[in-house]
């Protein structure tokens, strides 16, 4: 995949509509650990519904600052492989992992998904968490990450399905599926859901209030420091502030635990 439609994927997956934010996402999102997937939610789903131990092997594609990766190895003592196209980001879960001592757990890649998809191989669980469409549309996605994942392994997937008007979604840059779009593509691409966790909205809405005031405080950072691109960090916060909207009334967010048949 050339250069540029890497960064217009990255970019969108961090709710950034064009790619010329991408040199500042790592500033913007200085504050924020945990990049949209919720660590203990991905736990739970493990914990409940697969059995591990210490040979285990995880792949988390678009790991962020590892938060989720992280998690999963100082819980449940289990190896994950972290990739993502941010070297910012890398090196903060690499920092993390230090902290909690979990980095004999924990290796993190720069690296493009994409490309990952077509190397890694034979994993016990795949974690896909709130990556929107780097690997493309979901039913190319669901193929190219089945690749990843070992004969009747796991595949945890983080995103959202569409309850209201597709019309009234303000945050442009994404295609919302329905529920039963969603369930009909996970069962083409051959996998079967073991579980499904539902967003708990007033949590979710604080939570994510939050994280846009601190996103918004690191944009004045930028404006000021660069006037004439103002408009451009101003509009990176409206995009979050417009998928927060739409995660509070016509989205619904969820976290699915697949199984490949």
């Amino acid at each position: 995949m050339k250069k540029q439609n890497v960064e217009e994927k990255l970019a969108s997956s961090l709710t950034a509509e064009t790619t010329e934010l991408v040199p500042y996402l790592a500033y913007l999102l200085q504050d924020l650990w945990e990049l949209g997937s919720i660590p203990a939610v991905m736990q739970e789903l493990i914990e409940d519904h697969i059995t591990t131990s210490r040979e285990t092997k995880v792949l988390d594609l678009g790991c962020g600052k590892g938060a989720v990766a992280i998690t999963l190895a100082k819980e449940l003592g289990i190896k994950v492989k972290g990739i993502d196209l941010l070297p910012d980001f890398i090196e903060a879960a690499k920092q993390k992992a230090a902290e909690f001592q979990v980095a004999n757990l924990c290796q993190f890649a720069v690296g493009d998904i994409n490309q990952a998809v077509k190397e890694e191989r034979d994993y016990d669980i795949v974690l896909f968490g709130a990556v929107g469409d780097v690997l493309g549309e979901v039913p190319v996605m669901l193929q190219q990450v089945k690749q990843t994942v070992k004969d009747h392994g796991f595949l945890l997937i983080d995103d959202a399905y569409l309850v209201g008007d597709a019309e009234n979604i303000r945050y442009q840059n994404y295609e919302y599926l329905t529920l039963d779009q969603w369930e009909a593509a996970f069962q083409q691409a051959g996998f079967e859901v073991a579980a499904i966790q539902i967003v708990e909205t007033t949590n979710e809405d604080e939570i994510n209030k939050r994280n846009n005031q601190l996103i918004r405080q690191r944009a004045e950072e930028l404006s000021r420091k660069y006037p004439d691109k103002q408009e451009l960090f101003a509009s990176y916060v409206q995009s979050q502030e417009n998928e927060t909207e739409d995660l509070s009334t016509d989205v619904v967010g969820a976290t699915w635990l697949l199984q490949a048949r």
